[in-house]
């Protein structure tokens, strides 16, 4: 009895797509884009919508131009990349056409990328845009570098506070301290900045 092959399958490794057609052979033709096309991340999709993960821009055109994935949201502006073979216009979005399985890890590990997101930019005690990372408990005072124990912090708030307690300052925290859940979380804690197109893809954090 012969068994049918699974769908999923592991997305290979950066490395392993260089052989691909056209990835050796790649050439901008704006020349104007080309700092774009160094820079540029494209978001990549699961052929579930699931956001996985933000690739150089150079290994989303090696995916599309094999059949590995198809653009959801392109940029008509975007740099223009070619081979001998075809022609890419960069996009923001990519979504691959096969099912890719991820090991799921429920923690998220705490990164400053992360921490901003969750709280918004925006400073825990005051909020006015969060420019550094505090404490609540200062480490100094037994403190851990954890979810529940760290908060985005303007400036001046953190000048302010510095290794003092909240109830010796009379101070509260604006929103409960929780640490995010979602897989969506593990590609927000890598990314400091998002384009507008990605918003919808990263749900809550992303906003």
């Amino acid at each position: 009895m012969k068994h049918r092959r699974s769908a999923h399958r592991q997305l290979p490794p950066a490395d392993a797509l260089v052989g691909a057609p056209g990835a050796n052979s790649l050439c901008v033709v704006r020349d104007d884009a080309v700092p774009d096309w160094v820079k540029r991340r494209v978001l990549l999709l699961n052929a579930t919508y699931e956001p996985l993960t933000a690739l150089p821009a150079r290994r989303a055109v090696v995916l599309m131009a094999g059949g590995k994935a198809d653009t959801v949201h392109d940029d008509p502006l975007g740099p223009l990349v070619r081979s001998a073979e075809w022609a890419v216009q960069i996009p923001w979005v990519i979504r691959l056409r096969t099912f890719v399985h991820v090991p799921y890890h429920a923690r998220v590990p705490m990164t400053r990328a992360a921490l901003m997101h969750r709280d918004r930019n925006r400073c825990a005690y005051c909020g006015a845009k969060a420019e550094t990372i505090d404490h609540v408990v200062p480490r100094s005072r037994g403190g851990d570098h954890s979810w529940e124990n760290c908060v985005a912090c303007c400036a001046s708030c953190n000048h302010r506070k510095a290794d003092k307690l909240l109830s010796e300052l009379g101070w509260t925290l604006r929103a409960a301290l929780v640490p995010p859940k979602g897989r969506h979380w593990r590609l927000l804690a890598t990314l400091p900045e998002l384009h507008p197109t990605w918003l919808p893809y990263l749900g809550e954090g992303a906003a």
